[in-house]
């Protein structure tokens, strides 16, 4: 397929999981994929495997670092015309066990990251009327979860900031949205099973029914069916869809 061909895509967190797929995804539609994350290795393995051209190590909650990587990746690749702000993570803990540290760290990783992510490509998308910024938000930027009070915080706040630059950007030509994926066959949902069993004493297959039991698929998400998402609101097609939160959930929501 070649239907990115010439646009150069960056996907934050692409070294595993979700942000992995979306990047092998992008690259099989012919984009030049920079992944970028914390840890070498894993991105270092993306690129040599074909999934993505090339890659940079940064923190997306240093605007600093981000800011870096980004312009030392345009200087290889050419203007980024694709954003996917990909990098997140989860914290669990009953509401009353959650410090303040811990709403300013999933805020700051879960929507800080996306937002110095996106400023260091807007301005440029605007400049050039045309653009795509997907946000790898959370079925839980849509509904409430228990014991995750801080994690659905910071989701709802990253759907809400899509939803406002979708508005400030609608007549641009950029697209401003969001996936919001259930339940992921990811690393962080392994490691979240293992949490489960280890505090409760449930078999990994109780803890995983336990958390799809209100999905009415009964299974989880793939990264392939996120990425599938990512890749259309990518296209030509998608155009005049901006400011949506896409549920990927098995119809939980």
């Amino acid at each position: 397929m070649t239907a990115l061909a010439g646009h150069h895509a960056v996907v934050t967190g692409g070294g595993r999981g979700i942000g992995r797929a979306i990047a092998a995804a992008l690259s099989g539609a012919g984009a030049k994929v920079t992944v970028v994350g914390r840890t070498e290795a894993p991105l270092r393995e993306a690129v040599s495997v074909g999934h993505a051209r090339d890659y940079r190590i940064a923190d997306v909650t240093n605007p600093a670092a981000i800011n870096a990587a980004f312009a030392s990746a345009e200087a290889t690749s050419g203007p980024v015309s694709i954003l996917i702000a990909n990098a997140g993570a989860a914290q669990s803990a009953p509401f009353h066990k959650t410090s303040p540290d811990v709403f300013r760290r999933m805020f700051e990783v879960n929507t800080l990251g996306v937002v110095h992510a996106t400023q260091a490509v807007l301005k440029g998308m605007i400049e050039r009327k045309s653009g795509r910024v997907i946000a790898v938000a959370s079925i839980a930027g849509l509904k409430g979860f228990p014991y995750v009070s801080a994690y659905v915080a910071a989701k709802h706040a990253t759907v809400g900031l899509v939803r406002a630059l979708a508005a400030e950007t609608a007549k641009t030509g950029v697209t401003v949205n969001a996936l919001c994926p259930g339940y992921t066959d990811t690393d962080l949902v392994d490691e979240s099973l293992s949490k489960i069993t280890q505090t409760t004493g449930r078999s990994r297959e109780e803890a995983l029914a336990a958390i799809l039991k209100d999905s009415p698929l009964g299974r989880l998400i793939t990264p392939e069916e996120v990425a599938a998402a990512a890749l259309f609101l990518c296209s030509p097609q998608a155009a005049a869809i901006t400011g949506a939160a896409l549920p990927i959930a098995g119809g939980e929501i």
